[in-house]
C-alpha cells in the first residue's frame, strides 16, 4: 500500500509537471490532480497488465511498438472516467490541435533537424 501510494504521488508531480510544460495541458485544482493520479495508477495496476496480456501476439508481432498503443489507450481510459465524473471538463483533450504544439525540451539533440529553412518548413 505504501509503495502504491509512492507511485501515485510521483504520477501526480509526473502530471503537474506536465502540465506546466506542455501547452494544452491544464490541471484545474489540487483535487483533480490527485484523482488523475489515483485513477492512472488504479488504471496501470489493474487494467494495463490485463490488456498486455490480451495483446501479448500483436505485441510481438509488432515488435514491442502496440504497447505504445495500449499506453495511449490507458490515458484516454482515464480522461474519459475523469470526464464522466466532472473531474475535467470533457473538452480538455490532447487533440490534433494541441498534439503539434508538444516539444520535447531536447528534441534538436536526438534528431538534427537538417531541412534547407529549419523547422519552419512543412
Amino acid at each position: 500500500m505504501r509503495g502504491f501510494l509512492i507511485r501515485v504521488l510521483i504520477v501526480a508531480a509526473g502530471l503537474w509537471v506536465a502540465s506546466k510544460l506542455v501547452p494544452g495541458i491544464t490541471i484545474r485544482g489540487g483535487w483533480a490532480l490527485l484523482w488523475a493520479a489515483l485513477l492512472l495508477g488504479i488504471v496501470n495496476a489493474i487494467v494495463r497488465p490485463v490488456v498486455v496480456i490480451l495483446t501479448l501476439p500483436l505485441t510481438i508481432l509488432t515488435l514491442g511498438l502496440f504497447l505504445l498503443v495500449i499506453n495511449a489507450a490507458m490515458l484516454s481510459l482515464v480522461a474519459w472516467l475523469l470526464a464522466k465524473n466532472e473531474i475535467i471538463a470533457e473538452s480538455d483533450a490532447m487533440n490534433r490541435e494541441t498534439l503539434p504544439r508538444v516539444r520535447m525540451p531536447a528534441r534538436s539533440r536526438f534528431v538534427p533537424d537538417n531541412r534547407r529553412g529549419g523547422a519552419e518548413v512543412k
